[in-house]
């Protein structure tokens, strides 16, 4: 397939926009060809209007044709075979090896989405069934699903170019709860996102669906992104990135006439704690893990632990002089955009500049490229971090920084202040977990995701996995972007009173043809009415 640098605004390619850019290739400090046209006012109006249009048929798709759609989607991504990772790792500076694993990932959300929107029940029905001689008041008949909320924006995000990305996980989700998207790809990968988003129109022409169910629009301007987010039409909006811009798109879409849900992830520190038992004859082992969680693909993930807490004492040095051992050693890695490896030296140098911290970065050599970052650790004490809003904030890159507290009331007051984060981890043993509830009442309303001697990269696509937080790690902490439960932000939920049996969903007939769970009259049944 060749890229031919244009917006896709349902079937047609469109380069109305005068302002181009391109794409870069982070190894090689190399502008890539084409150049791509950003969107116009005009091509923003006209993606989301057919957005608007095709809302209207999409409603009434079956979800076996929803479930098909998914999963012909998934055939035609996989059958752009090594063009789609090749050029992904062009963009991202990311390895194959990782860039494979993420296409896989991609692919079996897909078919997740896929096998939910068959098994149906995720629309949660519920039927309240008349009571004709109730006193004083009789009772209607009254049936309650989940339904599409319309035109979905997604933003594709500059750490994942395929799994957060065009055919990524917000896309999959709306696109199973019977929605069309308009995708804002990341600049940092066109090219890639214009591959998928081929597969994604090919998909949408084969199975007879409306133009508009899919749109791709380019752009690097911030004022596309806003206005995207203003569009009369659009109905919902799905960012990951950070809690800047996240927070621009919040903002506007707060101001709106008619405001509208953004669910943005943003930053997270993703707090670790360690007990004694954790450390007691195996600090070199935990080092090693938490530089690996804390520096993987160059520690641009939004999971990676930023933050390590733990009571002083010998074990505890030893585990802090293993983890400066290893950061000193580490090997400068290649960051997805130079704007990314800027910020993340500024933070580092920002972090690295409180009065008193320790500093152990890599020895081998400053970066060699302005795309490149290097590995860093920061040791501090817990009055300075308490007294340091800079060591608060993620550093987004290879670096994490380590609080020594004299004791564990110290502890507790240093997860007082901690922020709002996708994860928070504790290591040690039963006894200390069951000893330390107050701080895992605490850290379970400071994260949304308690991790008990594990650590918080790698995301299971599940039915269980919840990846959300309080702010600032998202905007609505209630919702996720990874797992089943991500359709219900695409959703809203619509009241059927007294209405003909004929005219309903099929989910809220009384045979229940598509043999789902239903809550009716407060007992959960497959049964028909």
């Amino acid at each position: 397939m060749v890229i031919e640098g244009k917006n896709l605004i349902g079937f047609t390619q469109s380069a109305q926009g005068e302002r181009t850019f391109r794409g870069f290739n982070p190894r090689s400090a190399s502008a890539l060809d084409p150049a791509f046209h950003e969107a116009s006012q005009s091509e923003i109006d006209r993606a989301l209007e057919l957005a608007a249009e095709a809302a209207v048929t999409l409603r009434s798709v079956s979800a076996e044709k929803r479930a098909d759609f998914l999963l012909a989607i998934r055939e035609e991504i996989l059958a752009l075979g090594d063009v789609l990772v090749e050029r992904a790792a062009q963009e991202s500076g990311l390895d194959m090896a990782r860039l494979q694993g993420e296409r896989d990932r991609t692919t079996n959300q897909l078919k997740l989405f896929a096998d939910i929107v068959k098994e149906g029940s995720w629309v949660d029905a519920r039927i309240d069934t008349p009571l004709e001689d109730r006193k004083p008041l009789p009772r209607a008949d009254i049936r309650r699903m989940l339904r599409p909320i319309g035109p979905v924006v997604v933003f594709g995000a500059s750490n994942f170019p395929l799994a957060f990305s065009v055919a990524g996980g917000d896309t999959t989700a709306a696109f199973a709860a019977g929605n069309p998207v308009v995708v804002k790809g990341h600049p940092a990968h066109p090219g890639t996102s214009e591959l998928v988003a081929g597969a994604i129109a090919k998909t949408v022409k084969a199975q007879g669906l409306p133009e508009g169910t899919f749109s791709l629009l380019h752009a690097t301007s911030p004022e596309v992104s806003i206005a995207l987010v203003k569009h009369r039409e659009t109905r919902a909006v799905g960012f990951t990135g950070s809690q800047k811009a996240g927070r621009a798109l919040f903002d506007a879409a707060a101001r709106r006439p008619d405001p509208i849900p953004v669910y943005a992830e943003m930053g997270s520190t993703n707090p670790l704690f360690v007990f004694p038992s954790a450390i007691q004859g195996k600090a070199a082992k935990l080092a090693e893990a938490l530089f690996k969680s804390a520096t993987i693909s160059v520690g641009q993930m939004c999971t990676c632990p930023g933050l390590v807490f733990g009571v002083e004492s010998e074990d505890f040095r030893s585990l802090v002089s293993g983890l400066a051992e290893y950061f000193e050693k580490g090997t400068p890695g290649t960051m997805l955009t130079p704007g990314v490896a800027k910020l993340y030296e500024e933070r580092f140098r920002s972090a690295a500049g409180v009065e008193t911290v320790a500093v152990h970065k890599s020895a081998n050599g400053a970066a060699s490229q302005r795309t490149e970052g290097q590995p860093g650790l920061i040791v501090t004490d817990a009055p300075t971090w308490l007294g340091n809003e800079t060591l608060h904030e993620e550093i987004f890159g290879p670096a994490t920084v380590v609080v020594r507290c004299g004791s564990a009331a110290e502890v507790m007051q240093c997860a007082e202040k901690l922020a709002g984060s996708l994860t928070a981890a504790i290591h040690g043993n039963v006894d200390e977990l069951a000893a330390n509830g107050g701080l895992v009442d605490l850290l379970s309303r400071k994260a949304g995701r308690l991790i008990f001697n594990g650590f918080p990269t790698g995301v299971e696509v599940g039915y269980a996995m919840h990846h959300g937080g309080p702010y600032p790690a998202t905007t609505d902490e209630k919702f996720t972007s990874v797992g089943s439960a991500a359709i219900l932000r695409f959703a809203r939920p619509l009241c059927y009173q007294n209405f003909p049996e004929a005219l309903l969903p099929p989910e809220l007939r009384n045979a229940n043809p598509r043999g789902i769970w239903r809550n009716i009259d407060g007992r959960l049944t497959r049964d028909p009415l």
